[in-house]
């Protein structure tokens, strides 16, 4: 029986030239010569094909931060780190951006995610002189990448909404150069600036919001060294809510007359949902088959990692909130249920479950995965120190795996007898350590108020990040830039996570 299929779209022509034609040659050339495509080449070195007909913004994003060298912190499969559609999962489930497509914010927030610098504008938020001015300073760097979102109609072209990234540009023509993800559909093309801001331009109907364009960079440091935010849980929305909104508000009642008063305010709400909002970055690999040998680079990671630990640990804050949690546990469900949740032997069951479906390129079907042991090994990580890393028996059907994960302890109180997690006597990271980073976390304002003068400064003086030592102060400015960004994403575009389909 006959099957009806596609073998590609003939690219109309005009308003696009065709990359690979003698015209898209000379434009190339041209550009070249004079210094905007720079960009270009580290991009067309990580050039992928969507592998859905909905993942143009997955695999776009994807690609860039592959040109940027951006380690995703996670393997993709065997023993490589690499960015693939599949590891994009943090703001929407992979299923349903196939089926439905993804947007504009989300793809902004994945980019953010994943670790990059990310700058989204719509086009009611810039002018097509600015749109230039940062497409020209892209091209003519490998520092920086743009992703442009547009509707193919105004191209003639058929689909409608649309990721791809920009890989040159040209002046004379005032043309931009579009790496097309959609291989199967479109080549390469380049397209008149003016006319792509038209099509950036258009409404998306779903969101009720124009398209437009985001600036993707590198950070100067690692995204997270051991705190980050997520927006993968239901409830991230009401949470980010709640620190941005409805904390300033309440902090102005009456009767507040000491500091665990005021965490008494805001922990109360918050304790049930903290946990799915803030986590520690847990990293996962498959056991080498040598055994649990820690590269010198996962050493350098764990030891960086440790150093933010005891630094939140070091802080008056710290002491504050531990001295509020132990006050409440035997009397508070919630906060008593802190303690299981706390536990290595748990987090490991579970951290090592979610690494093996990471591992297995599926992510999202958890239900056929079970993790059926656990044990602790302290391996010698320098002369002064050990590494801790629990290994687990993944079972999915018939299949086992065995994977590691890399705990952050602490030193000094590290050591080793027994077989399983448990009888390490290791000091990870608890709810203490990361209620203390989400507080630390609330911009400077949150706290202004409070009426009492004298609890306020000493507010201020136990949360100023000026105080804090240098590395935990970038952790914490970095996990205040997170929640910036959930913030931008809640209240900008909130309608932007109806999701629309991409062509």
């Amino acid at each position: 029986m006959a099957v009806a299929g596609l073998y590609r779209r003939i690219l109309p022509s005009p308003p696009a030239i065709e990359f690979a034609s003698a015209e898209g040659k000379q434009l190339f050339s041209e550009a070249l010569r004079n210094g905007t495509m720079e960009g270009f080449f580290k991009l067309i070195s990580y050039f992928q094909t969507q592998s859905e007909p909905a993942y143009c913004g997955l695999a776009s994003l994807s690609m860039v931060l592959n040109a940027l060298a951006i380690d995703p912190g996670r393997k993709w499969k065997g023993p490589w780190r690499w960015f693939d559609e599949s590891m994009l999962d943090c703001c929407e489930p992979l299923e349903k951006i196939k089926a439905e497509g993804i947007t504009f914010g989300k793809v902004a927030c994945l980019a953010h995610c994943a670790g990059a610098k990310v700058e989204a504008l719509r086009t009611s938020q810039s002018t097509i002189d600015d749109f230039r001015k940062h497409v020209i300073k892209c091209t003519s760097s490998e520092d920086c990448h743009v992703i442009t979102s547009y509707n193919r109609k105004v191209f003639n072209q058929t689909g409608t909404g649309h990721f791809s990234p920009i890989g040159g540009y040209h002046a004379g023509r005032d043309m931009a150069l579009i790496l097309d993800v959609a291989r199967f559909k479109y080549p390469p093309h380049w397209i008149p600036l003016s006319l792509l801001w038209e099509a950036m331009e258009s409404m998306d109907v779903l969101t009720g919001h124009p398209r437009g364009f985001m600036l993707i960079s590198k950070l100067q440091r690692a995204p997270s060294l051991l705190y980050t935010l997520s927006c993968r849980h239901d409830s991230w929305v009401s949470t980010a809510k709640y620190l941005i909104d409805d904390v300033p508000i309440l902090l102005k009642a009456e009767g507040l007359k000491a500091v665990p008063d005021v965490l008494s305010l805001i922990l109360r709400s918050l304790l049930s949902r903290a946990g799915d909002f803030i986590n520690w970055v847990v990293e996962v690999r498959l056991r080498e088959e040598d055994g649990s040998a820690v590269s010198q680079e996962e050493k350098g990671r764990l030891a960086v990692k440790e150093v933010v630990m005891q630094q939140v640990r070091g802080t008056e804050l710290f002491k504050y909130v531990t001295d509020w949690l132990s006050s409440i546990r035997s009397c508070c469900t919630i906060a008593a249920s802190l303690v299981d949740k706390d536990s290595l032997s748990k987090i490991a069951a579970s951290v090592c479950c979610q690494g093996a479906v990471l591992l297995s390129g599926k992510p999202g079907e958890y239900k056929g995965f079970c993790c059926r042991a656990t044990r602790g090994e302290c391996l010698k990580a320098n002369r002064n120190g050990t590494v801790t890393v629990i290994s687990g028996t993944v079972v999915s059907g018939d299949d086992e795996q065995e994977v590691d994960m890399l705990v952050p302890v602490s030193p000094s109180k590290s050591s080793c007898c027994g077989s399983g997690p448990s009888s390490c006597a290791v000091v990870h990271p608890v709810s203490d350590d990361v209620l203390t980073v989400l507080l630390l976390a609330l911009p400077a304002d949150t706290w202004v108020g409070i009426k009492d003068e004298n609890l306020l400064a000493e507010i201020h003086n136990i949360v100023s990040t000026e105080r804090l030592p240098d590395v935990l102060q970038e952790e914490v400015l970095h996990l205040r830039r997170q929640l910036h960004f959930l913030k931008r994403c809640k209240d900008g575009d909130a309608d932007d996570f109806v999701l629309s389909s991409c062509g």
